[in-house]
């Protein structure tokens, strides 16, 4: 199967009129990609109003219970966490490649009954396994996407269906039979996610990486292959993706004290792409942010801790489908100010022929190889009937005397 990537053959977009070096130091994506450079200042001003969003709820959770945030229930609350962040990590990744796996949340839970039913045996002989079936799960995923080109949620579905078979294998909740407990290296957990997300947006943030990690967006047939390194790059985004949801279902299932229940997980699904989408992940791919996944997380774990304290019973169902109403909004706001603002230094206007040094352009009538001006063209001559010469015209003519 190839994979054709329409124009790759071309040095610039014939549209544009822009030499191919210029392209290639300015544009995001030099062949099909609009005039200039992805705007990141939305992203910070979106994280701002997170980062307000989280201390202000922080500060009511404090005001609510200040227990909550202290000694075991603020490692717990950290745990938790990081069990959303690797959901949201793996939810975010397969946004910025434009293929969404629907299947993380399924993927989780499966991991989490696992871990579960073999936690006795040890973290490595429990956890080992279930990282195993989640890369392939995720391999033959990234297969069907690629080889296919087949739209990523589509694909994710049948996953879904897959993995929920497992799970609908048992009847009851399981009891964690290991006795991992998590909250005693709370602290380097979170550290250690909160450096994977802030690295992950910084490097998010570098053009080339950007236009590398979102080759597979579309930029006109969705159906139309972008080429080889897109699906090499996306195959491997959906791997890494199921496996942060598989590390993730465990790491909940451990910090949990009660059993596991045996449901589809399409909940943590809607909650993790919410979250995603809510820190500034465009739902379109390649645009995010970067603190924004850090601080969504934040303040989605924090409100879920300071509902009950209210009185409040929220399920995953109402927490995500809210975060990922705001999340829409989001790319909106990312898709529409996150593009080159039309006649800013950063987007060129396609030109014709001259340019002035200063990098004004300027458009020419005609070449100047064209000088001095051409006359305009003539008519090309009419062919001569010879039988409508003169000589043999009808009417009166005058006869010669010696002919008479």
């Amino acid at each position: 199967m190839g994979y054709e990537e329409a124009g790759r053959d071309r040095s610039a977009e014939p549209s544009s009129g822009v030499p191919a070096a210029v392209l290639e130091n300015v544009f995001d994506d030099p062949t099909h990609g609009e005039l200039g450079r992805d705007r990141i200042g939305v992203h910070l001003w979106w994280e701002l109003l997170l980062l307000v969003g989280l201390a202000a709820v922080s500060w009511l959770l404090w005001q609510e219970d200040p227990a909550a945030v202290r000694d075991g229930n603020l490692r717990t609350l950290l745990v938790n966490a990081v069990g959303l962040g690797l959901l949201a990590l793996a939810a975010g990744l397969s946004l910025r490649t434009a293929a969404p796996n629907l299947a993380v949340g399924p993927v989780a839970v499966a991991a989490a009954l696992h871990y579960a039913e073999q936690g006795d045996r040890g973290l490595p002989a429990s956890i080992g396994p279930a990282v195993g079936v989640a890369a392939v799960g995720g391999l033959a995923l990234a297969l069907a996407v690629v080889l296919l080109h087949v739209p990523g949620w589509a694909a994710s579905l049948a996953g879904v269906a897959a993995v929920v078979v497992y799970i609908e294998r048992r009847s009851a909740p399981v009891l964690v039979q290991g006795d991992y407990d998590p909250a005693g290296s709370a602290g380097y957990l979170f550290a250690g996610f909160a450096a994977v997300a802030v690295l992950g947006g910084l490097f998010g943030a570098i053009r080339a990486i950007r236009r590398l990690v979102g080759r597979y967006r579309p930029i006109a047939d969705p159906a139309r292959r972008r080429g080889a390194v897109a699906a090499v790059v996306t195959a491997l985004a959906l791997v890494v993706s199921t496996v942060l949801a598989a590390l993730a279902g465990v790491l909940l299932a451990a910090n949990d004290p009660g059993p596991v229940a045996p449901t589809p997980g399409l909940d943590w699904t809607v909650l993790a792409v919410g979250v995603a989408l809510l820190g500034g992940t465009s739902a379109y791919g390649r645009r995010g942010g970067v603190f924004g996944t850090l601080l969504a997380v934040g303040l989605v774990t924090v409100f879920q801790v300071y509902a009950p304290e209210r009185g409040w019973t929220l399920s995953n169902w109402m927490v995500g489908g809210a975060a990922l109403g705001v999340g829409l909004l989001a790319t909106r706001l990312v898709e529409t100010f996150g593009r080159p603002r039309a006649g800013s230094p950063d987007r060129l206007e396609p030109v014709s022929d001259g340019r002035i040094s200063s990098g004004w352009t300027m458009p020419q009538s005609q070449s100047v190889d064209n000088w001095p001006p051409t006359l305009p063209t003539q008519p090309a001559p009419q062919p001569i009937d010879p039988w409508r010469d003169p000589r043999w015209e009808d009417g009166p003519q005058r006869w010669d005397t010696d002919e008479r």
